[in-house]
């Protein structure tokens, strides 16, 4: 009966799939041509120790993110820990005291809260270096709202930078596409060009064919082990945007005076080129999972954001579950189709950086990578999980069937 749930969703699924089919194939060819513009050679894998000074696959790699995303330069590095770690070398970058930070898109995701100091001044964040912050819901159809944000800069002659958060985070919000952000760019370079745009990218990357940056925004930014690394990518984060903004970003990301010029890496540079040129492929896939998640929860009578149908601009699947039972059921049921910690057992816990307890299924070779299958959700009203990622398709439709059979197994759904 569940198989054959599946099979009917699935079979609804087909004029998404051979959209996504076409976005992937676009991109596949955007990074070898990029990857064979810049010649990449094997000489480019090779480790570096020490300072790294003249690190060719360190430099090219920056060189080849900037290309694909339409820049002036880049910072992609290993040891750039997270999205989070990305976002906050940004905003201490490019904010001095005095200086107003404003997000356009709501809340940000809640591992912000502590750099901005939405807690109060939590040590080192940008509140307690006199940094002041505000922000502005989206208009009512889902859109930046161009008039609200001139209100607030008029209301704050001081904001230097304004977030944007591409993905809908812990929300039910719909997630921008990259060409959201021109009118805002546009609005910004004619009446406030001193003011920075910088796009939390995040989840986003090759879901369509162009991103932020190539529509007007000032820097974008992103993780290694989501999108671009193509579930190959081991650590590591970018940055890619104006010249003289990655400038003042590197001197934060090392020391005033030395920003990219030094920064080595022991292990092999393999697995991020690597990583990047299958990355339109894996997005793909995980594309196609949440396409027949968001399908069959649909049939279930759930509701799903966004809907099988609808285009994508992220990697995300929101799916409303109602109780904390079917939440944890369902996130258990990915674990347990899982290739690596399949026997785990995930429960809700005080998770570093998040406001309400947090239950996370996540059985990945990289630790943590989101483009990996994973689902993840904060255990609040009204229990939505949010599903993402997935190697392959089949691994992702096995996961599906996995969740409904303990769901119906433990008597949750029908």
């Amino acid at each position: 009966m569940i198989i054959k749930r599946i099979q009917q969703a699935e079979a609804r699924c087909q004029a998404a799939f051979r959209r996504i089919d076409e976005i992937e194939m676009h991109n596949t060819e955007r990074v070898l041509t990029a990857m064979q513009q810049h010649q990449i050679a094997a000489r480019h894998f090779a480790p570096t120790t020490g300072y790294g000074y003249d690190d060719i696959g360190r430099d090219t790699l920056e060189k080849l993110f900037a290309t694909l995303f339409g820049t002036e330069a880049g910072i992609v590095r290993p040891q750039i820990a997270s999205g989070t770690h990305a976002l906050a070398l940004c905003l201490f970058g490019l904010l001095r005291p005095g200086d107003g930070l404003l997000s356009v898109t709501g809340k940000p995701y809640d591992t912000l809260d502590d750099v901005i100091g939405l807690n109060g001044s939590s040590p080192g964040s940008l509140r307690e270096l006199g940094v002041t912050y505000n922000q502005v819901e989206l208009a009512t159809n889902g859109k930046i709202d161009i008039q609200t944000v001139r209100q607030a800069l008029a209301a704050n002659p001081n904001i230097r930078a304004i977030a944007v958060q591409r993905s809908r985070g812990y929300s039910l919000r719909p997630s921008l596409m990259p060409q959201d952000v021109a009118p805002l760019s546009e609005f910004l370079k004619r009446e406030h060009p001193n003011v920075v745009t910088m796009v939390d990218n995040c989840y986003g990357e090759f879901v369509c064919e162009k991103e932020p940056t190539h529509f007007g925004a000032d820097i974008c930014v992103g993780s290694l082990i989501k999108n671009p690394g193509g579930g190959l990518a081991p650590t590591g984060g970018y940055i890619v945007g104006r010249e003289d903004l990655i400038v003042r970003i590197s001197y934060r990301l090392t020391a005033p005076g030395i920003g990219r010029e030094v920064g080595s890496y022991a292990g092999s540079y393999q697995p991020f080129y690597q990583g990047l040129f299958v990355a339109p492929h894996v997005v793909a896939q995980a594309l196609k999972t949440a396409v027949l998640a968001a399908a069959v929860f649909q049939d279930l009578g759930m509701q799903t954001t966004p809907s099988a149908e609808e285009e994508r601009s992220d990697i995300i699947q929101a799916l409303t579950l109602g109780t904390p039972e079917r939440l944890i059921a369902f996130c258990r049921g990915i674990q347990a189709a899982s290739p690596i910690d399949s026997m785990a057992l995930p429960e809700p816990w005080d998770m570093p950086g998040y406001q309400h307890p947090v239950i996370m299924a996540a059985g990945t070779f990289v630790s943590g990578a989101s483009i990996e299958l994973s689902a993840d959700a904060p255990m609040r009203e009204p229990y939505v999980a949010y599903l993402q990622g997935g190697l392959t398709y089949g691994h992702g439709k096995l996961a599906v069937q996995k969740t409904l059979e303990g769901m119906v197994e433990k008597g949750l759904i029908k």
